[in-house]
């Protein structure tokens, strides 16, 4: 694999064949781009109509959706309120999160997965977003079968931790930049926290991952692809064996700058109560255990919102 070119794979290869292809491109990048997947093609293009319709409303309006407690967990975030780990400027977005509807009565009902907001326009939002969120689920649930067989598990090893998980669909809107002063970008360098990532949309460029850590390299999918990429708690599963790649969101050049971005990630997390235990076979001698003390997955997502800014 070379450096200017992160595979796209398709999801309709031979279950090992696909498996062996994307483990390797998550060894190398931390990143893999994946076409012919099962998310119907109309739903994406209505779901990003509708995800600019809304962050088109006032700011007012939008804003009645925010609900500080809950630490961005569901509905409106305004912008600049987001920052990435360490960084020193927020970054330059707003964003609105759908979760997972729980069964009535469920032990995991609390305030990291609380009952979701749905705004009142554009007409349509619930119906259309809560099916796109099944439709993301089970994307990620193939792709995490494959991750399985590739690190010599049962290819339903992740079923079980993920039932009921804390996933988040984030709908993302960069808004045209005016006399930004200062290190603000739209998206600081960060990993993400979940498991895995898989986006959709980002028409406008400005993906970047930093490969191996040394040089910034172009992340944006090409038609019909979306972008994987593992999160820090796979990384932490994996004893580091699966990367967590830092990556960003530059901005434009004045070309673009008068131009919103929009995309959709779904940050596919594990059950809050799954205890984050380093994979066996992730541990050798030259890659000793990184973390002897387990922990659920809730904790870990508690300690990163508080890192980000989102939870005080």
């Amino acid at each position: 694999m070379s450096l200017t070119s992160i595979p796209v794979l398709s999801l309709t290869l031979p279950k090992a064949e696909f498996a062996q292809a994307i483990g390797e491109s998550f060894r190398t990048f931390g990143f893999a781009m994946v076409k012919d997947f099962p998310i119907d093609r109309n739903l994406i293009d209505r779901a990003m109509q509708m995800s600019k319709e809304f962050f088109a409303l006032p700011e007012a309006e939008k804003r009645s959706y925010h609900d500080a407690a809950i630490s961005g967990a569901r509905g409106y975030t305004p912008f600049g309120v987001e920052i990435a780990k360490d960084a020193k400027a927020h970054d330059l977005k707003e964003f609105w999160h759908i979760g997972r509807d729980l069964p009535e009565g469920s032990p995991l009902a609390d305030a990291s997965m609380p009952p979701n907001v749905w705004p009142a326009r554009p007409e349509g939002f619930q119906d259309l977003f809560t099916e796109l969120y099944r439709q993301y689920d089970a994307t990620g649930a193939a792709i995490l079968s494959a991750i399985a067989l590739y690190l010599g598990l049962d290819e339903h090893w992740f079923d079980k931790a993920i039932e009921d998980g804390n996933s988040v669909m984030r709908l993302l809107h960069y808004p045209p930049l005016d006399n930004v002063e200062g290190e603000a970008i739209r998206a600081g360098a960060h990993g993400d926290i979940n498991l895995i990532t898989l986006l959709l949309g980002a028409e406008e460029a400005g993906l970047e991952l930093l490969f191996q850590g040394k040089e910034w390299m172009n992340a944006s999918p090409p038609e019909g692809a979306m972008v994987i990429n593992c999160g820090d708690m796979l990384e932490r599963l994996t004893n580091h064996y699966l990367p967590s790649t830092i990556h960003r969101v530059r901005n434009p050049g004045p070309e673009r700058a008068a131009f919103s971005r929009f995309s959709m990630p779904f940050f596919l997390h594990l059950r809050s109560d799954f205890p984050i235990e380093t994979l066996p076979q992730c541990i050798t001698p030259k890659n000793p255990d990184r973390y002897p003390v387990p922990i659920t997955a809730d904790q870990f997502l508690q300690q990163r919102l508080r890192e980000i800014g989102l939870k005080k």
